[in-house]
Parts: structure tokens; C-alpha cells; sequence
């Protein structure tokens, strides 16, 4: 059996409690959101967990937390855990993503639409 055929660790819930050491990404004070950014600032070494090292390895260039864990196959609570000790340990940067734009008011676009149909 291929680990295609496996199905992802989503599936496998005592390999996910395993990579997480029993911990969940709701518990952890940093947050992450699906779109943020995740840039590698260390090299991974020999005695990192595996999960670890291949986060550091892919976010060469950056990557957000959902394109992280659908390349681990391991679901976003448990990535968001692994991402948490990485920024703990400074080995990679958070980016947040692009700011939702500030809109102006209604008043105001109401104003600006009356005042084009008028011209």
C-alpha cells in the first residue's frame, strides 16, 4: 500500500497527537490565520522533529499556514502548533496578510454618487 492510499493524517488521529505532543493550536497564544505568510530564517538541523525541518525546508520562499498543511497533509490545528514552536524558537517569520481595505463611510458615498449624477 502506497501512502497515497493511506489518506492523509487528518484521517490518522494518534499520528497528528503524536507530531503535536498531545497539543492543540486553539491553546497556543500565537495565532494564525489560513493567509498568513511563513518564511524560513533558520536551516533545519539533524536533531529536529521531521515536521519541523520540513517546514523550515519549504518556506524557503514564503508560504501560507494552508498551502503548509496541505504539503505536510497534516490538518491546520496541528500545523498551526508546529508553527507556534518554530516562532518560539525564532526559526521562521510570520507575515500577516494584506489588510482588508478601510472603506469610506455611506454618508460619503452616498454624497459622491449625488454629486456625479448631478454633473
Amino acid at each position: 500500500m502506497s501512502a497515497d492510499d493511506q489518506g492523509s493524517d487528518e484521517d490518522n488521529p494518534e499520528r497528528v497527537y503524536v507530531v503535536t505532543r498531545g497539543r492543540s493550536g486553539q491553546a497556543e497564544e500565537t495565532t494564525f490565520d489560513l493567509v498568513t505568510l511563513i518564511v524560513s530564517r533558520a536551516e533545519p538541523t539533524p536533531t529536529m522533529p521531521p515536521e519541523h525541518a520540513a517546514i523550515l525546508r519549504i518556506c524557503s520562499s514564503p508560504l501560507s499556514v494552508a498551502e503548509i498543511s496541505a504539503y505536510l497533509r497534516l490538518p491546520t490545528s496541528a500545523v498551526t502548533v508546529l508553527l507556534a514552536d518554530l516562532l518560539a524558537e525564532e526559526r521562521i517569520e510570520a507575515r500577516s496578510g494584506i489588510p482588508q481595505a478601510i472603506l469610506p463611510e455611506r454618508a460619503l458615498l452616498e454624497a459622491v454618487i449625488h454629486g456625479l449624477q448631478r454633473l
